[in-house]
């Protein structure tokens, strides 16, 4: 069965809208991560950060590489206040 143009623009934007709500979701998420990092004071620009952020997406997507694994690792640790002692 065929649905009707006007029902498929109003999915259309319904799925628009949730696509929003989770891009800010994500936004404020990796902002606040960024933040507690320090990113905030450094002054860089915006290219390069851009550059930096998909260099690490591809070390975390690759998943496979001993750096992303020893990130995640420490990552894990500090936000469960995990204190590494030495």
């Amino acid at each position: 069965m065929k649905k009707p143009s006007r029902q498929i623009r109003d999915e259309i934007a319904r799925l628009q809208d949730q696509l929003k709500q989770a891009e800010t979701r994500e936004a404020e998420r990796i902002g606040r991560i960024a933040l507690r990092a320090g990113m905030g004071e450094i002054e860089i620009d915006e290219g390069a950060l851009l550059s930096a952020f998909e260099e690490i997406a591809g070390r975390f997507r690759k998943g496979g590489s001993p750096t992303a694994k020893a990130a995640a690792a420490v990552a894990s640790g500090a936000s469960s206040g995990v204190a590494e002692q030495g």
